[in-house]
């Protein structure tokens, strides 16, 4: 009795510390809305079940207890029984299933007027690069990834001499413009995530994996590694803001571009009959 008690108490326990609990996810800033339904869903029907089962052990234990003189009848299989069972258990999954294939067809679905923005992973720091006035990335190859080019861009395409590169700074996006997140590591397994945006992917060295999503809200949100990636994995941390259209422009015209951060460095300047001209290296 007292067990039986005892699982009923564990089962109404976990449903009001699930429906009470003051840990939820933090507000939603992008648009996937569909990942929250998604995991509500998931959490009922894998709740529902935990219930029944737990409740059903419950029943068992007080309703089969021992009484003296009683014989417990011996049924090894029960055809009925399973079949309900299989039922069941396939309804389950297809119920679970079903909602996250649908998110995840719209997931891999990147609309065609998203920007591509590149975010690249490394021991322990983010950097990104933005496409120029041509709206286009120039290549890239990790073969190149020097002091001089931290990101591995290379010199020799045309379209990557106007990208604009964010080096180990915060990554500034325009709100209500859908997002093709490239990612790229260059050294360990990394992963990008903002717990508002909901949306996250491995950063795999050697390969170039994508998200999209659309920001909802301007802000300032903390980007987080989501993959254990060595000592400095917790402080491995960035910042993403969106801004408003006005503001994200102003903020892209203070970038520096591929061209000029690979171009000759002005390290003094000469001084001519009143002429001054740059003394280059």
């Amino acid at each position: 009795m007292a067990i039986a008690l005892v699982l009923v108490l564990v089962v109404i326990g976990s449903v009001l510390f699930h429906v009470l609990s003051p840990w939820w996810w933090t507000p939603i800033a992008s648009n996937w809305g569909y990942i929250d339904s998604t995991l509500v869903a998931t959490f009922w029907i894998t709740g529902a079940v935990f219930s029944a089962v737990v409740l059903f052990m419950a029943y068992c234990v007080y309703r089969f207890r021992h009484k003296e003189g009683q014989k417990a009848a011996y049924e090894p299989e029960s055809k009925k029984l399973e079949s309900w069972l299989t039922a069941i258990t396939a309804i389950g999954v297809a119920a679970m299933l079903a909602p996250g294939l649908y998110v995840w067809k719209q997931f891999v679905t990147v609309p065609k007027d998203a920007t591509e923005v590149e975010v690249v992973a490394q021991q322990w720091q983010w950097s990104f690069r933005l496409p120029g006035a041509d709206g286009k990335l120039g290549t890239s190859n990790a073969r190149l990834v020097s002091s001089d080019n931290p990101l591995g861009i290379n010199p020799d395409d045309p379209n990557g001499k106007d990208d604009v590169v964010v080096e180990a700074a915060d990554l500034h996006l325009p709100i209500d413009k859908p997002v093709k997140m490239l990612l790229r590591s260059i050294d360990v397994l990394h992963d990008f995530y903002v717990p508002e945006f909901r949306a996250k992917m491995d950063m795999v060295p050697g390969m170039v994996t994508y998200f999209w999503f659309t920001p909802t809200r301007t802000g300032t949100f903390e980007v987080l590694c989501a993959e254990l990636c060595g000592t400095g994995h917790g402080f491995m941390r960035g910042i993403v803001m969106v801004d408003t259209a006005q503001d994200y422009t102003t903020w892209l015209q203070q970038q520096s571009t591929f061209a000029q951060l690979s171009g000759p460095a002005k390290v003094g300047v000469l001084v001519d009959r009143g002429k001054v001209t740059a003394s280059m290296e």
